[in-house]
């Protein structure tokens, strides 16, 4: 595994039916909350049986331990970068349930020190994903999408794999403190109250076409 979308997979893979959730709050003046949340308790077993091997399709399966220890480390650099706080991670390795998240001072904030990290993690390797920017915002509007998968990750996917993972979901939301005008996804849902929006679909679907997740939201005008 050579970066992110390595581990990425290899969450995928080891979970039969996934669910992830990336839930993103922005303030008005840019500021916010983002949280992430893997749920692979409905695949413990076979999770479990995975954790037992040595490698699994040529690559080597980590233990409980080097994930944790993983994780641990990509915390503390975190904590680290200027403009995030109160980085937190819940990792329940029993159910195999892991919560993720931290406040930013803006959403360009939150960008750069994921992208650091990916890049420190991979020195003197080319990432073209990290060219790519998910977040956007200009105080009227939020752009949102994810990078495109390398495509040697979802050509070794294996059939059983996925059917599996469209089994999963995958829900993208997006909260505000004003209310929501409109948005240029069709297929995403407004609240009640105007103030978030929800999409909607399955890990395997998103690994064949992240412009799924894409989607410009246009609030109202700051009251005066």
């Amino acid at each position: 595994m050579k970066y992110f979308f390595g581990l990425l997979f290899l969450l995928f893979t080891m979970g039969s039916c996934v669910e992830i959730i990336d839930d993103l709050y922005v303030k008005s003046d840019g500021s916010g909350t983002f949280k992430y949340t893997v749920n692979l308790s409905s695949s413990v077993v076979k999770i479990n049986s995975i954790l037992a091997l040595d490698s699994l399709d040529g690559r080597k399966v980590p233990s409980i331990s080097e994930i944790q220890e993983k994780l641990n480390a990509y915390l503390t650099k975190l904590e680290k970068k200027e403009g995030l706080s109160n980085v937190k991670l819940d990792a329940n390795y029993k159910d195999f349930i892991f919560k993720f998240q931290c406040e930013f001072t803006n959403v360009q904030v939150l960008q750069k020190a994921i992208k650091e990290i990916v890049q420190e993690e991979n020195k003197n390797t080319e990432i073209k994903e990290l060219d790519h920017n998910w977040l956007a915002w200009d105080g009227t509007k939020l752009v949102r999408s994810i990078p495109t998968m390398p495509e040697k990750i979802t050509e070794r996917m294996k059939k059983e794999d996925a059917e599996a993972l469209q089994k999963g979901t995958y829900l993208s939301i997006s909260r505000f403190d004003r209310t929501i005008e409109k948005y240029d996804n069709p297929v995403a849902k407004l609240s009640g109250n105007k103030l978030a929006i929800l999409i909607k679909t399955n890990p395997y679907s998103l690994t064949q076409n992240t412009e799924l997740l894409e989607n410009t939201i246009y609030l109202s005008a700051l009251k005066k």
